[in-house]
């Protein structure tokens, strides 16, 4: 098995760009995870396709949220064996641009939409419960200038957020990503506790350049896909750093399994659009114990499956039975792992 390589590690990215660089893991001898695909798992109603699928999660139930920018950005809800069941939020107005989708220990959903500017949640049969954060008036406008810096964050304001997750007593975490750089913890009823991050983009630990996926894991510590930087952060619950993992690409998405014993999935993915030979270097999934041991990884890039062509965001409520949702390819597949001869890990 191989411990993760701490050691500092970033670059700056625009986050208005459309293309993001990519990174080669620096972690060797990783054990392959041997995987298959579930052909045609969801099963959409005639005339819908689904659109760029940034977003899967999975309810104690198994049914399957899949929110996707389509020409407008939808919510849909199908059953465990993929049929679909229907739309959440139709003509919400916190559907904007979508980001993620999660849903909580008590099977609420909740979708973070990063041109909205709002993380929402709803109940498990689709009603509002609570918003936090603002849709931008037109006025206004939905993001900073690029030609100038960002303002302050507040409190209760985001700027691109990405992700949500959630402790054990029931705080709330988001990443307010692309202009804040932070991360900000909210109590139960959405009052603001603390936040780290800044504005500006930071390499140090604690600080952040693009705040990309979140996740929190049974002792309440929280982990960030910390994407411009290459790595991934992990925060006490007090938002305070404990250490960083750089040796596994670029910090794109996260899962954590919910346990009892926990595992991390950690994606190192390959939009398209990069310098030649971004295929051959990235597309990966890594599995790791939270200690930071690699157990394997899984995957590589591909149009078809069961390759990947951009992991977005990961499911992973059975630790065997990985959702990949696909902004590029505009699909979510169902992987299943396959049992290891081995454990055995790589070097550094």
């Amino acid at each position: 098995m191989q411990r993760i390589l701490m050691s500092s590690v970033a670059l700056v990215a625009l986050a208005a760009a459309p293309g993001f660089a990519q990174r080669k893991a620096t972690i060797e001898n990783v054990p392959e995870i041997p995987y298959t695909s579930v052909p045609n798992f969801l099963k959409l109603p005639a005339g819908e396709n689904l659109g760029e699928s940034v977003a899967v999660a999975t309810n104690s139930r198994g049914h399957v949220f899949v929110f996707h920018r389509s020409h407008n950005n939808r919510l849909f809800e199908f059953d465990q064996d993929g049929n679909f069941l229907k739309e959440i939020g139709a003509g919400f107005m916190g559907f904007e641009f979508a980001h993620s989708v999660r849903v909580d220990k008590e099977d609420n959903i909740w979708t973070v939409d990063e041109g909205a500017n709002m993380v929402t949640k709803f109940s498990p049969d689709g009603k509002v419960l609570m918003v936090l954060g603002h849709k931008p008036g037109a006025i206004l406008g939905a993001v900073p200038s690029p030609a100038g810096p960002n303002k302050p964050a507040e409190k209760y304001i985001f700027c691109r957020p990405t992700d949500v997750g959630w402790d054990p007593q029931g705080n709330i975490f988001v990443s307010d990503g692309y202009c804040n750089n932070r991360v900000v913890k909210f109590d139960k009823n959405g009052r603001f506790l603390a936040s780290v991050g800044s504005e500006k983009a930071g390499k140090g630990l604690g600080e952040f350049d693009l705040p990309h996926g979140l996740q929190v894991d049974g002792q309440g510590n929280v982990w960030v896909a910390d994407r411009s930087n290459f790595r991934y952060q992990v925060l006490d619950n007090n938002l305070k750093p404990i250490r960083e993992i750089t040796n596994l690409g670029v910090g794109w998405t996260l899962c954590i399994s919910p346990g009892p014993h926990q595992y991390a999935y950690l994606s190192n993915s390959n939009p398209n659009g990069n310098r030649p030979g971004t295929w051959d270097i990235t597309g990966e999934i890594y599995k790791t114990e939270l200690d930071g041991t690699v157990l394997g990884r899984f995957g590589h890039p591909s149009k078809n499956p069961p390759g990947f062509q951009v992991v977005h965001m990961m499911d992973c409520r059975n630790p065997n039975e990985i959702l990949v949702g696909e902004i590029e390819a505009w699909r979510v597949q169902k992987l299943i792992l396959q049992p290891t001869a081995s454990r055995s890990g790589g070097s550094k």
